[in-house]
């Protein structure tokens, strides 16, 4: 569906709720994202790539005269109400869990008063696109706008980090926000997690090269329930060993690999009981990915970032231990597609998405393809999986 008829539904559905003037509605734009390398890798505060997509989630909302917090959404059941000085606890499993833990992370660092009439919307199927931080993101934007608070990206980053970590108890890094609130349209996004250093890559590539691939897998599943936090956990196990061995003063529980020298996990790595020698293989070796995939998407090699993603996605499934039987699936279906350069899981490959680069002549052959094979291994997904063909976007933003 266009963007036009998304802000036509939102639009009609807070009207018709509200009685208010169309000119008086405000709307945040908070694109979904896609990391082609530097998968699992945030949590250890290691080097990440992210691109924002040209699909989003949509807020329609309008500033009250009260406290009260009112949301509907145009993808599930129910409402979130709430007022900003009395902001209940999570609910398991509630969608309105984002609207409450964004007040409540702005209400803890800024004085908020002005609540929200407000109306959400997803473009696209929900799985492994970041779509909680995009929706947080968006949240956070629109009760800033009503309360007239100017805050930076970076602001942002931690407000929402607080959402996932602390109100919802997910235990993942600042890859999501980031490139939710760092990116720019045509362009890589490079973090180093650890100093929050950004760069967004141009490349020599032209668009008639590639676009994004999105395969929506049919499986959802919430992250927080998976094996997710415990692999976060035994990476950590594996970061203290190995500052342990090397004699560092930093080697406690909450340890990251980013502090590893990587000659320390040359010379010690072997030692590591499993599963933490995969675990530890698995980050150092997608660094060295993430920092050749910036230089070949840099001079136009798309091609080669192709490779680094199968590459990326094989120690996924090896060493990191993240796919299920359907994304595992997928993602070889993708990498024995004709018009792929590569593939991966996107997100933590419990559940949701897979994302290719792939080249714009091919997307007859691409649906072809993944519609012959794919639905043919899990058939109980043959009515629910989706193939999206994606361009790259701006950051998250409030629409004129």
């Amino acid at each position: 569906m266009s963007e036009d008829l998304l802000l036509e539904q939102l639009r009609t559905s807070l009207k018709a709720r509200t009685g208010c003037r169309e000119d008086d509605i405000r709307v945040v734009r908070s694109p979904l994202r896609v990391s082609p390398l530097g998968a699992h890798v945030d949590h250890q505060d290691g080097l990440v790539t992210g691109m924002a997509l040209d699909q989003a989630i949509y807020l329609a909302f309008l500033p009250r005269a009260d406290d009260w917090v009112h949301v509907t959404s145009l993808n599930f059941e129910g409402s979130a109400d709430f007022r900003l000085n009395a902001i209940p606890p999570q609910i398991p499993r509630d969608w309105g869990n984002y609207a409450r833990g964004a007040a409540l992370a702005l209400a803890q660092a800024h004085e908020i008063r002005v609540g929200l009439d407000a109306v959400v919307i997803g473009a696209m199927p929900i799985g492994g696109l970041s779509s909680s931080a995009a929706v947080g993101v968006a949240y956070l934007l629109a009760l800033e706008s009503a309360n007239d608070l100017q805050l930076s990206p970076e602001e942002n980053i931690e407000l929402d980090r607080y959402v996932e970590n602390v109100y919802l108890g997910l235990r993942n890094g600042v890859l999501d926000q980031s490139v939710i609130l760092l990116s720019d349209r045509d362009c890589l996004t490079f973090l180093d997690c650890s100093t929050m250093a950004v760069q967004r890559i141009p490349t020599k590539a032209s668009r008639e090269e590639y676009e994004l691939l999105v395969v929506y897998s049919g499986i959802r599943k919430a992250l927080v329930g998976t094996d997710y936090n415990s692999r976060v956990a035994e990476c950590q196990a594996a970061a203290q060993l190995l500052l342990r061995w090397s004699g560092h003063p930093e080697a406690n529980g909450d340890s990251r690999l980013r502090l590893v020298d990587p000659a320390v996990y040359t010379a010690w790595g072997d030692r590591l009981p499993e599963p933490l020698g995969r675990r530890a293989k698995h980050f150092f070796t997608e660094q060295q990915r993430v920092r050749e995939g910036i230089e070949a998407w840099r001079i136009g090699d798309i091609g080669r970032v192709g490779e680094l993603m199968r590459a990326s996605g094989a120690s996924s499934v090896n060493n990191y231990e993240s796919g299920s039987p359907h994304l595992t699936s997928l993602y070889e279906v993708l990498c024995a597609c004709p018009g792929v350069y590569g593939a991966r899981f996107s997100g933590a490959g419990f559940r949701g998405s897979c994302v290719a680069l792939s080249h714009p002549d091919y997307r007859d052959e691409i649906r072809g393809f993944i519609a012959q094979r794919y639905p043919a291994l899990h058939p109980d997904i043959a009515d629910c999986y989706s193939v999206h063909f994606c361009r790259t976007s701006e950051s998250a933003r409030l629409l004129d």
